[in-house]
């Protein structure tokens, strides 16, 4: 079915972390990559703070709709646009509920013409008529693999594998990877209880990549005991019977007896004091092996 195209606008919504709060970000310039008007001219892109506790009302939907052109006739087709995807976002936990474009017609008509949603993983269990949506040939085969074993992971274009306990750390980790000059072929969050098994699957999925040279291990073992994951990781790379360097920094409960259990495992394990130091000597190790 044709459209009859007047104007081409945008309307989205994500979580602004800060706030606390949605933010609905509305523009005159849809069809096109937000991002792009965004930095070429960022007076057109008009945002709202939603209080949870109050949800969209009729006066803000209306002010919106006004500063990106909907005109008086069509005002109340954007009031009801508006509130309609903002209860979506709420309902289906949405982390990104996006229209683009969002037209005019010719007629005066207010119609979502393209639409794309992301949804909070940590919440689909309260939605299995969203996961049954999920089309894994549309996935990465790795990622789709990890997430069988509970491990979050992301290939990237690098070739120094990352295997660490904690998002933030992993992204520290992959910083300091790139800051000392190497570039991190993966995000590998594999949380607070690294078993054998899922040190060896993660493993595995790692190898799968022909790009990489080099692994590094960065665990603070607070919920996770460094004992554990060091014994872990000896039955890992003998079970995967790894061939390329495995660099570890342990930090955290039972330090010690971890590096005791790598250093008496008799595999070439590489041994860091620090996240420097093991930035340094991975991808000191990863530019060896090219």
């Amino acid at each position: 079915e044709g459209a009859d195209i007047k104007k081409e606008l945008y309307v989205g919504m994500v979580v602004d972390r800060g706030a606390q709060k949605v933010v609905l970000m509305a523009s005159s310039e849809g069809g096109m990559d937000i991002e792009q008007v965004a930095a070429s001219t960022p007076e057109k892109i008009h945002k709202l703070f939603i209080d949870p506790a109050q949800g969209l009302n009729d006066v803000d939907a209306d002010e919106i709709a006004a500063s990106i052109g909907i005109a008086d006739r069509a005002r109340a087709q954007g009031r009801a646009l508006f509130k309609a995807l903002y209860k979506c976002f709420d309902a289906t936990d949405a982390s990104l509920a996006e229209i683009n474009p969002l037209i005019l017609t010719g007629e005066h008509r207010v119609v979502a013409l393209d639409a794309k949603f992301n949804f909070d993983d940590n919440a689909l269990f309260r939605h299995p008529e969203i996961v049954a949506l999920r089309d894994l040939d549309e996935e990465d085969p790795a990622e789709v693999e990890a997430s069988r074993h509970e491990l979050n992971y992301i290939q990237l274009d690098g070739d120094i594998g990352c295997l660490v306990n904690g998002a933030g750390l992993a992204m520290a980790t992959m910083d300091i990877i790139k800051f000392y000059g190497g570039s991190p072929a993966n995000f590998l969050d594999v949380g607070g209880g690294a078993t054998t098994e899922k040190v060896t699957e993660a493993f595995k999925i790692m190898l799968r990549n022909a790009s990489l040279k080099a692994i590094l291990v960065n665990i603070f073992g607070g919920i996770m005991r460094c004992d554990v994951i060091a014994t872990a990781l000896v039955e890992a790379s003998k079970a995967v019977s790894l061939r390329v360097p495995l660099v570890v920094r342990l930090e955290g409960t039972n330090v010690e007896l971890g590096k005791k259990i790598l250093a008496d495992s008799g595999l070439p394990i590489i041994s860091a004091k620090n996240m420097a130091d093991a930035a340094q000597k991975v991808v000191a190790a990863a530019k060896a092996k090219k």
